[in-house]
């Protein structure tokens, strides 16, 4: 089976002139190019139909039955590849638009849900999974994502732009039954000495930051249990087989353990809170991603924060902060 060839738009634009004018030379001096170069356009145009478009024995030349019914569509036609063309050249995305954004589990868990929402209201084909920050960095790299909101802003191209999106402090979690002889919950360093610490692994963004907030402590524990997810991390804590620390997202994603498991704050530090990014290339998306940045704040001011403070009423209102906004680029 031999498939029909695309129409050339150059070779139909000049067959439309030919049509309006009435004259090949007048077509030429409309188009700004020679006679013999429309001439050759409309046979190729011919050529590439396969039937013929003008009855060259007459003057001026009059297409054909065929070459009729092409013009009646020809017009919008060519509006839909000048309109297609002024958008590639605009890089403006139009309604529709698949777009491929992707977000650290505790993100898609818990924020997502209300995002899509949002964002339904744009007309857009939105996909959306989850994964690793090193990961979803990496596959926007290539190109495989579009956007990625992740924890880590350390992006090494000058093409991604980066913007801060809100933070969350890190939290302590213990078992049930965790008051001390005085009554009083311990603090890290006394969770530490009683029971092992349930870790994120080192693979995640999340592990390292939690690495780093336990040596700014100064609290040592040994690497017994490491999970990738907070799910069988939340588990083992409600089993009292161990304390963590990990965050308000991730205790949402996993709000079934809440109710068997004890959550405190920490003391406010720089290192003791965890960020939120959205990275995507620069002057793509002709304002999509400040829409994505102002409807995340919106969905984590007017409904996460709400959930937090009915689920987890100890934690307080700084435990879930929205970034001030600004653009950064990565150095």
């Amino acid at each position: 089976m031999t498939l029909a060839r695309p129409l050339d738009l150059h070779a139909l634009e000049a067959f439309v002139a030919c049509c309006d004018c009435q004259s090949m030379t007048q077509a030429a001096l409309r188009l700004g190019i020679t006679q013999s170069a429309v001439s050759q356009l409309v046979k190729n145009l011919e050529r590439d139909t396969g039937t013929l478009l003008l009855d060259r024995d007459l003057r001026p030349p009059k297409p054909t039955a065929a070459g009729r019914a092409l013009r009646e569509e020809a017009t919008e036609l060519l509006a839909h590849a000048r309109a297609v063309a002024d958008r590639a050249r605009s890089g403006a995305p139009t309604e529709g638009t698949r777009l491929l954004l992707g977000c650290v589990d505790s993100f898609a868990a818990t924020v997502g849900p209300a995002l899509i929402r949002a964002l339904s209201g744009r007309a857009r084909d939105l996909l959306m999974w989850s994964g690793l920050t090193p990961v979803l960095a990496e596959q926007l790299l290539r190109r495989d994502i579009d956007m990625a909101i992740v924890t880590d802003a350390v992006v090494a191209d000058r093409r991604i732009s980066v913007r801060p999106l809100f933070s969350e402090a890190f939290v302590l979690v213990l078992p049930p039954a965790s008051e001390n002889e005085s009554g009083n919950p311990p603090d890290m360093q006394a969770a530490a000495a009683r029971w092992p610490l349930i870790r994120y692994s080192l693979r995640s963004v999340m592990g390292q930051q939690v690495e780093r907030c336990l040596r700014h402590f100064g609290v040592q524990a040994p690497r017994r249990f490491e999970f990738d997810a907070t799910d069988p991390l939340m588990s083992l804590v409600a089993a009292g087989l161990g304390w963590a620390i990990t965050t308000p997202l991730c205790l949402l994603q996993s709000r079934h353990h809440l109710g068997d498991v004890r959550v405190l704050p920490l003391p406010a530090t720089a290192l003791g809170r965890r960020e939120f990014f959205l990275l995507c290339r620069e002057g793509e998306w002709q304002g999509l991603d400040d829409e994505i940045v102002r409807l995340t704040q919106q969905v984590i001011a007017q409904h996460t924060r709400a959930d937090l403070e009915r689920l987890i009423p100890a934690l307080p209102h700084s435990a879930l902060q929205v970034s001030p906004s600004q653009r950064s680029d990565p150095p």
